[in-house]
């Protein structure tokens, strides 16, 4: 049956289903659509040959919710959706949000803070043994002791507060298959420790073997740098073919209980791949969301494709090495195509493909060949502080996919808009995918990721040193200009990272006044848990050498930064000038064209050139006059 997944009881009579194998939980609405998650497991599970039945967005204050599908015979699958639920909740200054992408209409407030805790406590209150896996983002980056930026503190692994048994963490595809056929093969959901991908609890390490054992979490809470040290661990440990089972003790009362990280499950290969982006979606939002406008989120992946996962750019202020990993995994063309031409079918379908790409677009292999066996060096980045002498910078099958695509009826433009790392692509000897992008990629502007200019920053970021910008920068505008193109870059910068002071943000602001550009937006760096951003924001240590970072983190320091990026706004003017004042650089407040600002009404006497400027350009004023009166005399 080529329909929805079952979401009621009259759904699941429809299949001529009594029960459902699993029910999964999910924070977003229904959308069956690879780019969702949910839809990924639960079309994977009904391919094995699972009855799997959807609760989207049920009234966690309301037991009859749970109810609905009714008891499952295996278990219940429980994710916060798409997104971390504070973060789709919270903007970076812990203000409610005013639309939710991922609910019919964009209304907010139609899943709890920290959903997967509330979801499963509730489902614990009706069925109390039911088996409950957890996964998905909020999961799988909150799966050890994490940071939490809206409460400020050190919380606990999810899977304790959750009372869940499993957590599938990672892009789960491996692990959730394996999970069920336990479960389906009658082994006790307490007994399924032997996956890999998972996360699980126990309170003996008796039968553990080749683990390292994680500082204990009533220690970390005492001392940010014991969480530093740990969090160096876990981010060493994140590949499916070097990393290790993790141990983390929890004291309870008069009793030790550990939770256990399994080593990461292997990549998919690229038959899996096209296998879970081949399956039958509806492509859409469950029509029962008509009503109220359908779902946002849909229309910005409606005409794009995913054509690989994974990202070996590392950056620091990123979760993707805690979830989807370093290594990538991409679908070939013949997969692509045909889902292009589902695209072209689609009535609603203008002629243009929105993006063709993943994490990274113009990443389609492994860093180097060796990660195809033995995995990420865990030592080593791929791309920073220099692209590394193994790297394979190759974008010619990413180009021949390109043309393909362009190639087919009904496709009059391509674009890539989910990001391109330049220091990769020059990276690159040949210059032929530069090329191609300008092209037939780029609808006018490219958005580019330097995120700042200050090496210092960079450094912390992860990010190449300026310098590489720069010649990215010269290279594109020679290539436009050789195509007779006029297309500019738009850089994405952010503000308040940790090793950002007000000098940092100050050389920022400098190198816009060059640029003659202000950013309409600016991004405030966010502390999202797992990334090693969040750590050096929380324990003032950058965890990979356990240097101390210098970290803004108040409001109003965070917002005179902000307000250097954005300084020719006449409403940050007092920010700026006090920003300029503290970082020692009243140079720039003044009217030189150097100035980043102007003197306040009544804050003292012009500088001294200026002052004779003025009397030289009224002077010429008064003769001017004169001159005009003798005319008319």
């Amino acid at each position: 049956m080529h329909d929805f997944l079952p979401v009621c009881r009259q759904d699941m009579e429809a299949r001529g289903w009594e029960q459902c194998d699993f029910v999964y939980v999910t924070g977003d609405a229904y959308v069956d659509h690879p780019s969702f998650g949910t839809a990924i497991i639960s079309r994977l599970l009904e391919a094995r040959g699972f009855r799997v039945g959807i609760l989207a967005q049920p009234d966690w204050r309301d037991d009859h919710a749970f109810r609905i599908l009714g008891r499952p015979r295996l278990g219940f699958l429980v994710s916060a959706g798409n997104m971390d639920s504070m973060v789709n909740h919270y903007s970076v200054s812990r203000k409610r949000r005013r639309e939710d992408l991922y609910t019919p209409g964009g209304i907010t407030g139609r899943r709890p803070d920290y959903a997967t805790i509330v979801y499963c406590n509730r489902i614990r209150a009706v069925y109390k043994d039911i088996p409950i896996i957890i996964g998905g983002i909020e999961a799988s980056l909150r799966r050890l002791a994490h940071y939490d930026y809206w409460s400020n503190r050190l919380k606990r692994s999810v899977l304790l507060d959750s009372q869940a048994d499993l957590i599938s963490y990672g892009m789960g595809e491996h692990s959730i298959v394996e999970i069920a056929e336990a479960l389906e093969a009658g082994i006790d959901v307490k007994q399924i420790t032997f996956v890999d991908g998972t996360v699980y609890r126990t309170r003996s390490l008796e039968n553990l073997y080749e683990y390292e054992l994680l500082p204990d979490y009533e220690d970390m809470k005492r001392d940010k740098r014991e969480y530093a040290r740990s969090f160096a661990i876990q981010y060493r440990n994140t590949d499916p073919f070097t990393g290790k089972r993790l141990a983390e003790p929890y004291r309870g009362r008069g009793y030790m209980e550990y939770v256990i990280q399994n080593p990461p499950s292997k990549p998919l290969s690229r038959e899996e791949m096209d296998e879970v982006y081949g399956f039958s979606y509806m492509r859409s939002y469950h029509p029962a969301y008509e009503k109220e406008g359908g779902v946002p989120a849909m229309q910005e992946i409606r005409f794009s494709l995913i054509s690989s996962r994974g990202c070996f750019g590392a950056c620091s202020f990123c979760a993707l090495t805690f979830h989807q990993g370093r290594i990538i995994q991409s679908r070939s063309h013949e997969s692509l195509i045909e889902e292009a031409r589902l695209l072209t079918e689609d009535p609603d379908f203008k002629g243009y493909i929105h993006d063709v790409g993943g994490p990274t677009a113009n990443f389609r292999f492994p860093a180097c060949k060796k990660q195809e066996t033995k995995g990420a060096c865990p030592d080593r980045q791929c791309l920073f502080p220099t692209p590394c002498k193994n790297l394979n910078a190759d974008h010619g099958d990413y180009i021949e996919l390109l043309r393909k695509l362009r190639a087919l009826p009904k496709v009059k433009k391509v674009f890539i808009r989910s990001g391109i790392r330049f220091d990769y692509l020059l990276a690159d000897k040949s210059r032929a995918f530069l090329r191609e992008l300008c092209e037939h990629h780029v609808s006018g502007q490219l958005k580019v990721a330097p995120e700042h200019v200050s090496d210092a920053v960079l450094k912390r970021m992860g990010k190449p040193e300026n310098a590489v910008y720069r010649q990215f920068v010269r290279e594109y505008q020679r290539m436009n200009r050789q195509l007779g193109k006029d297309q500019y870059l738009v850089p994405y910068l952010m503000s308040s990272h940790p090793g950002s002071t007000l000098r940092e943000a100050v050389e920022l602001a400098e190198y816009l006044r060059e640029l003659g550009y202000m950013p309409e937006q600016v991004q405030d760096f966010y502390p999202t848990p797992s990334t090693i951003s969040t750590c050096m924001y929380y324990t003032g240590l950058d965890p990979r050498t356990m240097e101390p970072v210098p970290v803004p983190v108040n409001p109003h320091e965070k917002a005179m930064q902000r307000a250097l990026i954005q300084y020719r706004d006449p409403k940050n003017h007092e920010l700026v000038a006090e920003a300029l004042r503290l970082a020692g650089r009243k140079d720039l407040i003044g009217y030189d064209k150097k100035c980043l600002i102007r003197p306040a009404r009544g804050e003292g006497k012009l500088p001294e050139s200026e002052s004779n400027h003025s009397k030289q350009k009224a002077g010429r004023k008064t003769i001017r006059n004169v001159h005009q009166k003798k005319k008319k005399g």
